[in-house]
């Protein structure tokens, strides 16, 4: 398995942005399809974005649509998420993971094999 680190989360103010990074070892990096998941207080770990492993493809969850984007390197085994126009919606821990499936949709948090930590993001009215 390849162990996952994310950092990058922190404290904005709403219609700001926050870069997190999601840094990975152990395993080859490449060879993985990443996500990016969140959960809020009370709530189940959703779905937030997703790259394929050569980063030829991208999908997301409606509601980061258009504001935030997935992006990776390879030569750095690291992937990112750039969150723009944030709001008090998008307070939540949020996790990187990797997942080794082929064929796969890769937005339910059971086709991934290995998960970071979490980093908190949060957002201010």
């Amino acid at each position: 398995q390849v162990q996952l680190v994310e950092s990058g989360g922190g404290l904005v103010q709403a219609g700001g942005s926050l870069r997190l990074s999601c840094a990975a070892s152990g395993h080859t990096f490449s060879s993985y399809t990443m996500g990016w998941f969140r959960q809020a207080p009370g709530k189940e770990r959703e779905f937030v974005a997703r790259i394929s492993w050569r980063g030829g493809s991208t999908y997301y969850a409606d509601s980061v649509k258009g504001r935030f984007t997935i992006s990776r390197d390879n030569a750095k085994s690291t992937v990112y998420l750039q969150m723009n126009s944030l709001n008090t919606e998008d307070t939540a821990v949020y996790y990187c993971a990797a997942s080794s499936r082929r064929g796969s949709m890769w937005t339910s948090r059971y086709e991934y094999d290995s998960w970071g930590q979490g980093t908190q993001v949060t957002v201010s009215s």
